[in-house]
Parts: structure tokens; sequence; C-alpha cells
């Protein structure tokens, strides 16, 4: 009697053990795309009240989150931008790639704790000088868990390359390794803008709106992203406010119009149709990003942004 009771529970462990397997070998792991538009002032995007210049983010904000009272309270240029972003610290930082952060990234700490996957994180930018993302000064991260690359042309200092070459990459990326951890970058309301062509200006933020419209429906129909991936979106820096210096064309000091900034964040577990108004800050991103991959950022500086999530 207690032989067939003994066997009994054995066949019902190895049951239970046999589904879990099962169920553990189709498990999708959580995936991270943070989509960088580079450089629209605030006043073309969420300021403006019919969000014209954006008609795709105008409806994607029923799906999710957005901040109204977002900021980059560092450097309102892009690769200092990007390092808080990325790093969740704000740098002084030499803007045409000749510096890399000081500070080790989500991407190397990721992948430090990821079972090791070379083509779990990626940074796919427009702006080769992006590159310097990869990596940081602090050993022993310098040099070591870097994402892999495709920026610009050819890499760091080969030139920029359009933003519909740079979406061509991002679809082939995701398509074929699945990265779990993705940053984006796209160049053209801040091209433009330094042109001083209004008009282009314009058409750089509605391009960029096309391309996010674009990514949202890729995660919405792929089986390796739907219902699995989390979405943000936000700016580097914005542009001088009407009035400041030569107004739109330029950046860099701390009016309100280079860092009040837009950020929207989508995903399984985020609020749905909500626009918030308490202020946060690009370091919050890096400080988010890592509590929903499961992993630390010791040198950061920012905090979760916890109120986003239902």
């Amino acid at each position: 009697m207690k032989k067939q009771l003994l066997i009994g529970i054995l066949s019902l462990f190895l049951l239970f053990t046999c589904k879990k397997d099962k169920k553990n070998s189709n498990y999708i792991p959580k995936k991270v795309i943070i989509l960088v538009i580079d450089g629209p002032r605030y006043s073309e995007t969420w300021g403006d009240f019919s969000q014209q210049y954006i008609p795709n983010q105008k409806e994607l904000s029923k799906k999710g989150v957005l901040y109204t009272s977002f900021y980059n309270n560092g450097g309102t240029y892009t690769n200092a931008g990007h390092v808080a972003i990325t790093t969740g610290v704000y740098q002084t930082i030499n803007n045409s790639g000749k510096e890399q952060p000081r500070n080790p990234s989500i991407f190397q700490y990721f992948n430090e704790r990821q079972q090791w996957n070379e083509n779990a994180s990626w940074i796919i930018a427009s702006k080769d000088k992006l590159e310097v993302l990869a990596d940081c000064d602090l050993d022993p991260y310098n040099g070591n868990y870097n994402p892999k690359t495709n920026c610009g042309i050819a890499g760091n200092g080969s030139g920029y390359r359009s933003d519909a070459e740079t979406m061509k990459v991002v679809f082939d990326v995701l398509r074929k390794k699945k990265p779990q951890l993705t940053l984006i970058n796209l160049k053209e309301p801040d091209v433009y803008g330094h042109t001083g062509n209004w008009n282009n200006y314009l058409l750089g933020i509605r391009q960029s709106d096309m391309y996010l419209k674009q990514l949202f429906d890729f995660i919405e129909t792929h089986p390796a992203y739907k219902n699995n991936t989390y979405l943000f979106v936000t700016n580097d820096h914005g542009r001088h406010s009407n009035g400041i210096r030569d107004g739109f064309k330029s950046h860099g000091d701390g009016c309100e119009g280079c860092r009040h900034i837009n950020l929207f964040a989508y995903g399984p577990h985020i609020k749905q149709g909500v626009a918030i108004t308490r202020a946060r800050e690009q370091i919050d991103i890096p400080a988010t990003v890592s509590s929903i991959l499961g992993f630390e950022m010791p040198t950061g500086n920012g905090v979760v942004m916890s109120e986003m999530f239902d």
C-alpha cells in the first residue's frame, strides 16, 4: 500500500514537472524598446493642443501613459541626453562622439545579469556618434558586457544616415535577433531644425511620428513582441523657446524649450489612456527599465516611475 502511494506521488510529481518544463519552453522573455526622437520641442508635439504634427502619438496615447511634465535636467544636447537615458546619470560629455560615458549603462548591467546572449541588447541609431553609448570608463565594465550596435552609415565617425534606413535596420534586427533591450535613435527633427527651415523641421516630426506607428504596429502583431513588450518614446532634448537666441534652430541651454520633452510609455502592465502630471526626468527611464527587466542600476541616480503601472 505504501509502495503504491509512493508511486502515485512520484507520478504526480513527474506530471507536474513535465507540464512546468513544457510551459517554460514556450516562455517569451519581456522586452523593452526605447525610441528616442531627436530634438523636437514640446510646443510642436504634446504642447500643441491639436497635436497636429503627431497624429499617431495622439492616437496611441489612449493605450498608454503620457507624462506632461518630463524633463532633461542635464545637458540639452544629443550625447548628454542619451547618456542620461541610458546610464541614469547627467554627464557633461563631448557631443562629437569622442568621449564615452563614465558610468555603465542599462545595456551593460543587463548583459552582466542575463544568461549570456550576444544579441540580447542593441543600440540602433541614425547618428553615428551614439555608438559611444555601448561602453563606459568604469571598471570592470569598460570593454565588457557591451551591446551590439548599428549606428550611422558604418559606426562612429562614418556620418549620419537617414531615419528610413535606420528603421530598415530596426525591423531586421527585431525580427532576426529578437533582443530584449533595444534603443533606437531617429535624427530628423533635430537635423532639420538645425537648418532653420521651419517646414522641414515639422516634416521631421511628422516622419518620426510615422515611424513610431510602424514600430508600434510591429510590436502589436509580431508573436515575439506582442503582449510582452514595453515601449518608451522620449527625446534627448528640445529646442530654444521662441525669443531665446535663434529659436527652434538651436538648443543647448536651460530654457523651457530645451528642457521640457516628451515621455510616452506603453506595455502589458502600464496604465492606459492616462496623463500623468507628476514631474519626472530622463534619469528615471533607466531606473524604470531595470525594474521591468529585473536588474540593478547601482550607479544610476534615477527612481522608478511606479505611478505608470497598474
